[in-house]
């Protein structure tokens, strides 16, 4: 595969990417169809961490963080890292340090299909990241990769200016060409479950409000009075 760096790509823009963030994970992950979603082992290194931002993709040897400080030459700010490896990799390629690069380079995120390290201090800073891994084990910088090519993070595929936005449910990607349009179903799906939220504080049940009695009697559900009619 050729390696390259690409400087230039288009991005979803900044108003859709805050209401996306706004909307959060569950509620784009159903309004796109239920796509998009990150493996759940990509969780969030401290509790609370939130990120919307437009993916600045980055393709790295496993173990090597190369590429990674080339991306901070091409970042904009609102990119968040999407980081990928060539092989499975649990390396701590991301710590303290890249993080104040991050920050200040108007960074606000990262998510990695490997491992970071200092966590303490990243915390500390605030810097929401989503790993598959926490680990000390140190990496090389060494080896070819790519920066802003379409890539698979944890079993979604990120193009350069998707949006990524996370939370404690996970990572959703949403696709650029697609930002307003599921920012657009995400309102529509959040007013809908607010009705639903008011119905079912009122006391009604689920297997009314949505209509489940008549599947139960289509798969032969039966009520019985007792366990003795069974």
């Amino acid at each position: 595969m050729k390696t390259v760096i690409v400087r230039k790509i288009e991005r979803a823009k900044q108003e859709t990417v805050r209401l996306l963030g706004e909307l959060g994970v569950a509620t784009l992950h159903e309004a796109q169809g239920r796509n998009g979603l990150m493996q759940p082992y990509m969780r969030p290194i401290y509790p609370g961490a939130r990120l919307a931002a437009t993916a600045v993709t980055v393709y790295c040897q496993a173990g090597d963080n190369l590429m990674i400080h080339a991306a901070m030459e091409v970042v904009e700010r609102g990119d968040a890292l999407v980081v990928v490896t060539s092989s499975e990799s649990t390396h701590g390629m991301f710590g303290e340090l890249l993080a104040e690069s991050c920050l200040a380079h108007g960074v606000p995120g990262l998510v990695i299909d490997a491992g970071v390290r200092d966590i303490s201090e990243l915390t500390a800073l605030q810097f929401p990241v989503w790993s598959k891994a926490i680990s000390a084990q140190g990496t090389a910088k060494a080896g070819a990769g790519s920066v802003n090519v379409p890539v698979v993070c944890a079993g979604a595929l990120v193009h350069p200016g998707d949006v990524v936005v996370g939370d404690q449910d996970g990572i959703v990607v949403v696709p650029r060409l697609r930002a307003d349009e599921v920012a657009a179903l995400g309102c529509q799906r959040r007013e809908k479950e607010e009705k639903t939220r008011q119905y079912l504080r009122s006391g009604e049940l689920g297997l009314d409000l949505y209509g489940l009695r008549t599947r139960l009697a289509e798969l032969g559900v039966e009520y019985v009075d007792s366990e003795r009619s069974v």
